[in-house]
């Protein structure tokens, strides 16, 4: 019988918790999703948890909805942490290569990047990440793998990312009071990333932005490695208020318009350039068809995307142009701008983003994954879909290494030790 792996995320995000259940082949690398649930987030804020009872409630409800889907019992999951809190820094580590050949061995590898993790932290901060970044053997730069290799001198550039304990810790309780241990935390720029880069964007340098609910989490790559990680306290929901404030309409309304601000597509094929009342038509939204009673009957788009969301996204997109100068990233990233999340969805996002950061952009989707994946095939899933790819890469590794036979000491029991043993069996004999 084929041994089939499980693997199982959550994402806590600041308007949605997802749950995805995936499953791998013994042979077949690829994953398969049998199991997806999604339900609105409560105890969240700014991906930070605020209420933990309603963050449990939100949690298990999503849980168990997606085992009834799979037809499996979720164990342990991956889990991704966003918020203000994450903070990131570079490193460097240094050992001396312990073969006398001078062959760097993964051993040497392993020791260099737990040196780059000696770093001086706050007590109240922990490290979630250490993420080489390239090599050097006796000061030959840019090496990626520096295995099998011959050198006496290793060193490390990483890049760290560090949160908040106590945040991890209630991101933890929450999994353990539904009587799910928690295998790993993983920033939510991070799996996204992971899930919507090529590595031709990541050679050439590209900056990754997750337009969340609550926060916008960025990540810069430069020479195919990641070199600077941040968390802006802005998000797709700011834009969801703005308009509920200037319509006078619900959050829930307010939403919904958002999400259809979009001219339909034979609107603008029969749309005359000349004919100011086609213009007019094309302009106007029927909130009546939109299924909205509690706003008014008809809104003009263009007022609603320049008065209201164009100087909400010009702040997002002016914040993060201020932290990529912070960082020292201008000019390093020629491949761009990679929008997902479910804020990457908003009108006219690509334009601003190309306006403001003075790059091309565009809106990316996840992709890797095979099953259910039509509900989670859009930018919305692209953390879920990271957290997915991670777990499956660290469990093929781990397979792989299990089935390294144990080696041998040299050592062989001395006779008075196999002496006592016979003995010892000797005793339980008639």
């Amino acid at each position: 019988m084929k041994k089939i792996t499980q693997i199982s995320v959550v994402d806590l995000g600041s308007s949605k918790i997802t749950c995805v259940i995936a499953t791998r082949g013994e042979e077949d690398t690829s994953l398969r999703v049998v199991g997806v649930s999604s339900v609105p987030s409560r105890g969240i804020r700014k991906s930070q948890i605020v209420d933990i009872e309603d963050a449990i409630e939100a949690v298990t409800e999503t849980v168990e909805s997606a085992e009834r889907m799979a037809g499996l019992s979720i164990k342990d999951v991956s889990i991704s942490v966003s918020g203000i809190h994450i903070e990131s820094q570079n490193s460097k580590g240094l050992v001396a290569v312990q073969d006398q050949g001078g062959e760097i061995t993964s051993d040497d590898v392993t020791r260099v990047v737990e040196a780059a993790r000696a770093v001086p932290l706050p007590t109240a901060r922990e490290i979630l990440h250490v993420i080489p970044r390239y090599f050097l053997v006796d000061n030959q730069e840019g090496i990626k793998d520096p295995v099998g290799m011959s050198g006496v001198r290793l060193e490390a550039e990483a890049h760290l990312i560090t949160g908040s304990s106590v945040n991890l810790k209630n991101l933890s309780r929450v999994m353990s009071e539904i009587g799910v241990d928690t295998r790993a935390v993983t920033f939510a720029g991070l799996a996204s990333s992971v899930a919507t880069l090529t590595d031709t964007e990541k050679e050439l340098g590209a900056v990754v932005i997750d337009l969340g609910g609550g926060t916008t989490s960025l990540c810069v790559y430069v020479d195919g490695a990641l070199s600077h990680s941040a968390v802006i306290p802005v998000g797709a929901k700011n834009i969801t208020n703005d308009i509920a404030i200037g319509l006078r309409v619900s959050l829930d309304s307010a939403e919904v318009i958002k999400r259809n601000l979009e001219p339909d597509e034979h609107i603008n094929k029969v749309l005359d350039p000349k004919n100011l009342s086609s213009k007019k038509q094309a302009d106007e939204i029927d909130l009546h068809k939109l299924g909205l009673k509690d706003a008014p009957r008809k809104i003009s788009r263009k007022a609603v995307v320049e008065g209201i969301v164009r100087p909400r996204l010009n702040e997002i997109f002016e914040l993060i142009k201020a932290e990529l100068i912070k960082a020292g990233m201008g000019g390093k990233t020629p491949a761009g701008l990679v929008l997902t999340g479910g804020g990457s969805l908003t009108y006219g996002v690509t334009e601003t983003a190309r306006k403001i950061l003075n790059m091309q952009a565009r809106i990316a989707t996840p992709s890797g994954l095979t099953g259910l994946i039509d509900e989670i095939k859009t930018p919305e899933y692209a953390t879920v879909a990271g957290l997915l790819m991670l777990s499956n890469k660290e469990e093929s590794t781990q397979s792989k290494s299990s089935f390294k036979l144990p080696k041998f000491s040299g050592k062989l029991p001395s006779s008075n030790s196999l002496k006592k043993v016979v003995d010892f069996i000797k005793s339980f004999l008639p």
